[in-house]
């Protein structure tokens, strides 16, 4: 009987140890899932970030090679690299010789000894041209004057310059010299001259300096805005600008008038005089 006792409390104790050793581990599971779990959760988002990273790189990559081929030369020889199969070819002297295969192409370039030139990239199929090296180099010249002949979009820069009302006549002379470089180089220039210290310098004689400086430049140069005070009254500030074209000839034409009038002025006093004598 003790031994049958026996057996029976050692099986129900290691009954109760089992259930114990589950429940346990069932706590610990539960309570070590959500932080097992967060790593999985952020994958998604790493795999995100670098699959956006990937695709912006590339499209960095896109746009630089967007860059350098517009930095290329528009007009230049395009040798052997002819992307399209089939093109439209025009001869060295502009007759049009119809859509041609490239590899014909090729063989015409090598037998004239010709460059092949791009001229139009928007039709089906794109424009090309045979020319000569020495064809080349005079469209290219002829482009780049095209460019300097067309205006200029854009603000105007301007140049700025200050010094005293007591400056002396030799550095007035100076600074004026270099007023007159920026508006041949079609600057605006903006003068500020301040108040002698030591000397009374009134407003109307800082404005002689400001006409003594535009009369030098005749036909050349106006006020972009007249004389007016600044900082508190202690200098006074102009903008001066190049004249425009129409304003040159204009300016010439009243100039010319003005000399002819003073000729015949003095025709008809010379004229007055002579009578009196007689």
């Amino acid at each position: 009987m003790a031994a049958l006792f026996l057996k029976r409390l050692t099986l129900q104790t290691v009954k109760s140890e089992n259930s114990c050793v589950r429940c346990f581990g069932k706590h610990i599971v539960q309570q070590t899932a959500p932080a097992q779990s967060s790593p999985i959760a952020s994958a998604p988002r790493l795999s995100f970030l670098i699959h956006a990273e990937a695709f912006s790189t590339t499209e960095d990559t896109q746009n630089e090679g967007k860059k350098r081929k517009k930095s290329q030369t528009a007009f230049s020889n395009v040798g052997r690299k002819i992307s399209q199969r089939i093109i439209h070819l025009f001869d060295e002297k502009g007759n049009d010789m119809g859509n041609m295969h490239r590899a014909d192409v090729i063989r015409l370039m090598d037998e004239r000894d010709l460059r092949l030139v791009q001229r139009n990239a928007s039709t089906e199929p794109a424009e090309y041209q045979l020319m000569t090296g020495l064809q080349i180099l005079q469209e290219r010249q002829r482009l780049r004057e095209m460019k300097k002949a067309s205006p200029k979009t854009g603000p105007t820069p301007t140049k700025e310059l200050t010094f005293s009302s007591n400056i002396g006549q030799h550095d007035l002379d100076t600074k004026t010299k270099q007023i007159q470089q920026w508006i041949k180089k079609e600057r605006q220039v903006q003068i500020t001259i301040k108040k002698g210290k030591n000397v009374d310098a009134s407003e109307n004689k800082v404005e002689e300096i400001f006409h003594q400086i535009l009369q030098t430049m005749p036909g050349i140069a106006t006020f972009l805005s007249r004389p007016q005070a600044v900082q508190g009254g202690k200098a006074l500030m102009c903008v001066l600008r190049p004249l425009s074209k129409n304003e040159e000839k204009a300016c010439g034409e009243t100039q010319k008038t003005q000399k002819r009038d003073t000729l015949n002025q003095d025709h008809g006093n010379d004229k007055e005089s002579n009578v009196l004598h007689q």
